[in-house]
């Protein structure tokens, strides 16, 4: 075993102590690390979650840029979806139903009458395979969800592989395939990030620009109206960078929107963020395929205790989750995340790491 692997030994032990069960592999749950000269990245097929990310600041001191814990029992715990895979459907679906081909399908209800995030016990809260592993490249998680689980329709084959490319960045890939009947996709991953440290405090001075135009306004309820919105010259407005904290006042809550990212429809990978904290000098630049993205400022957080028991408190974390528009199974003026038997589904994403 190489240092890498010692190194996610003993942190499987840590973690599986802090849950209560002893350092034995917890009904097949583990520890997986990559590494290149710049990046370590940990994570465990528990909800295929993205446990931490470090890397250098501009004078090479080493952060964990991504909020967690450090038991197992707290993930399991977990009602913020810390650096989960969120499925199969992400975000939030109104009323918590749906029609299909002339069918209703009835879902459960996890928030308040709408389902979010694929229901009480989603993709985040399962365990799953491990289809392949190298520490010096990819690990890829794979899981079989079944005809009616939390109420969706037919079999569905997902795939995750998280890969390093070069020294700097981090490739993410979510993959689906119907196996059987038609049904709603739409995969997201869940990861908080705060480029000063996860133990740094809030990420309101944090610099962001985000290259989408338009937004889905949402009801109370966080469910989109149907409205596509423009949204330039408002507190949403981020296509010129500046401070996530220069206007969050002028909202209620804080962001919690899915921007309709701008560009063709024939592009690959288009540039989604551009996120910089100008103390560490980090800087983290996403590019994915997908139409939309949901920015979040962890407006829910209320002392959560995290790693190193350091308390995670309102706004201490953002995420930009590339995904389908949320409850587009209800609004048929949203790009469809329908996949029917034996299509495949795909979103990419792609993180770029520099500091300077």
């Amino acid at each position: 075993m190489g240092n890498v692997g010692f190194l996610s030994a003993l942190l499987l032990v840590a973690f599986l102590v802090a849950d209560g069960v002893g350092g034995h592999d917890h009904q097949g749950i583990g520890i997986y690390e990559l590494r290149s000269r710049d990046i370590t990245v940990q994570f465990t097929n528990y909800g295929a979650t993205m446990l931490s990310l470090v890397l250098p600041d501009k004078n090479g001191k080493l952060d964990d840029v991504v909020l967690g814990f450090d038991s197992l029992k707290s993930y399991k715990n977990d009602t913020t979806y810390f650096g989960a895979v969120v499925g199969r459907v992400a975000n939030r679906i109104g009323g918590a139903q749906f029609t299909l081909n002339g069918i209703l399908y009835k879902l459960v209800a996890n928030d308040g009458n709408n389902t979010l995030h694929g229901g009480s016990k989603g993709f985040s809260d399962v365990i799953w395979s491990v289809h392949s592993y190298d520490t010096e490249s990819h690990v890829t998680f794979t899981y079989d969800s079944f005809n009616g689980e939390e109420g969706f329709p037919g079999d569905l084959s997902v795939y995750v592989t998280y890969m390093l490319i070069g020294t700097n960045k981090l490739g993410v890939k979510l993959e689906a395939k119907a196996l059987d009947k038609s049904t709603p996709v739409n995969l997201a991953l869940h990861t908080y990030w705060n480029l000063a440290g996860q133990n740094s405090g809030n990420i309101l001075s944090h610099e962001i620009q985000l290259f989408g135009s338009k937004v889905t306004p949402v009801n109370d309820a966080l469910i989109p109206t149907g409205e596509i919105r423009d949204i330039r010259g408002s507190p949403y407005d981020f296509l010129e960078p500046r401070t996530i904290g220069s206007r969050i006042n002028e909202l209620p809550y804080g962001y919690d929107i899915n921007y309709v990212l701008d560009g063709t429809r024939t592009e690959h990978l288009k540039k989604v963020a551009v996120v910089q904290e100008n103390h560490s000098g980090r800087k983290m630049e996403l590019w994915s395929n997908q139409p939309g993205v949901q920015f979040y400022t962890s407006n829910m957080l209320d002392h959560v205790v995290g790693k190193g028991g350091f308390v995670y408190m309102k706004y201490a974390g953002l995420c930009l989750e590339t995904q389908g528009f949320p409850d587009a199974v209800n609004h048929p003026n949203f790009p469809s995340q329908i996949v029917n038997p034996g299509q495949h589904y795909e979103n990419v994403m792609v993180f770029r790491f520099t500091a300077d």
